[in-house]
């Protein structure tokens, strides 16, 4: 039998008030549920004899616990549909039957505090979550956005982040504390931020002062260079060729095998910033000069990996939809077949060929995997010797 849960948006005010349906949900129950904070708040609600059953971390006990009750009264902070936890029963419970009775969730009432009209407003999670949607927000100049924060991805914390790979042109409003008697709402700048601390919980809400400069096509003097060798870069027209053919759009997880001074992958989350991007270098110099490129030209969330591509362990790495290889060491029918015992099917490989015997590794590797070559340009930039951009996918 499906069980039913009454999931309640609750705000943080001590005084709180609850309409006359909730009130009657909660005379006709027995069994209750919620974070601590949200016993304190309702607890005066409750009919004598009720069971509460905390919720906690990891949730495998609560759930557990949920399973011994046919009907659960759940309280939540603001909109359980909003990153809430109406989505985690659906995830955790899928046939359960789900009540929900909202209030307004922490950004909109941030949006109220600040008399900021939010309907165009893009709002994410950095609750528990990794850095990769807020990063693909502001490489994507998004001008006006919601942010949830935790006690890690603090606002200091998202501040210093931003800072670091140069988007300073947004302002931050922060709100602590709200709906509650210690509420604070105030209006800074990123540096200000940085250097403050802020009680929780909070969240904030970015707004662009200018839009910042986005190039399609980054000329390779404008990076920082293996040595200052400008012969080590893949060339602007070449590295926008190489992208086109490996079509990022539809892809999700990008190799690049060989990054060096890291153009190929820098301009690749300039473009595609959706993109999860694993980049392997041999040099340890490349360490250093990914870290200065990515600040440089505001793309974090590329991970570099240093070491012997052949012989490190890549268990551990999304496997790929998408690779570039940037360099072989001489290795590349092997590197070619290691790179397919990870690769996705449908996967695209993309390799720029600078000499006939390079050439026909890749071809005699592709043949050895049983990829099929898709396309051959041979291309002629300046004075530099031609190069031919190969691409196979793996059926």
């Amino acid at each position: 039998m499906a069980r039913k849960y009454y999931i309640i948006g609750i705000t943080d005010d001590a005084e709180l008030e609850l309409s006359s349906a909730v009130l009657k949900i909660i005379a006709e129950n027995k069994v209750f549920s919620g974070g601590l904070r949200h016993h304190q708040l309702v607890e005066k609600f409750l009919p004598l004899g009720a069971t509460w059953i905390d919720i906690t971390v990891p949730l495998d006990g609560v759930f557990d616990a949920y399973k011994e009750h046919k009907e659960i009264v759940v309280f939540a902070s603001g909109d359980p549909l909003f990153f809430g936890f109406a989505g985690t029963v659906q995830r955790r419970d899928p046939e359960a039957i789900i009540e929900v009775f909202p209030t307004f969730n922490s950004l909109q009432l941030l949006a109220h505090r600040s008399l900021l009209p939010y309907e165009g407003m893009r709002t994410l999670s950095l609750t528990g979550r990794p850095w990769k949607r807020f990063e693909q927000a502001l490489i994507e100049g998004e001008p006006l956005l919601g942010v949830l924060t935790d006690r890690n991805k603090t606002p200091n914390a998202i501040a210093q982040r931003m800072l670091d790979y140069g988007y300073n042109n947004y302002r931050m409003i922060v709100g602590e504390n709200l709906g509650n008697a210690l509420e604070r709402v105030a209006e800074y700048s990123i540096e200000e931020v940085a250097q403050r601390s802020f009680s929780m919980p909070n969240c904030l809400i970015l707004k662009q002062t200018h839009p910042r400069h986005r190039p399609l096509g980054i000329p390779e003097s404008d990076f920082a260079l293996l040595d200052g060798r400008a012969k080590m870069i893949t060339k602007m027209p070449i590295r926008l060729l190489s992208l086109a053919a490996l079509d990022l759009r539809s892809h999700q997880t990008l190799w690049d095998v060989g990054f060096c001074t890291g153009s190929v992958s820098i301009e690749a989350k300039l473009q595609f910033p959706h993109l999860e991007i694993i980049s392997f270098e041999q040099r340890e110099a490349g360490r250093a000069l990914m870290e200065t490129n990515t600040r440089r030209f505001g793309t974090p969330g590329i991970t570099a990996v240093i070491g012997d591509f052949m012989k490190m362990d890549l268990a551990g790495y999304p496997r790929p939809d998408a690779v570039f290889i940037g360099g072989h060491g001489g290795q590349l029918v092997s590197m070619i077949q290691r790179i397919d015992s990870y690769l996705t099917e449908g996967g695209v490989i993309v390799f720029n060929s600078v000499s006939p015997e390079s050439r026909e590794a890749f071809y005699e590797g592709a043949e050895s995997c049983k990829w099929h070559i898709v396309s051959s340009q041979r291309i002629t930039l300046d004075e530099h010797n031609p190069i031919t951009i190969l691409k196979a996918v793996k059926p």
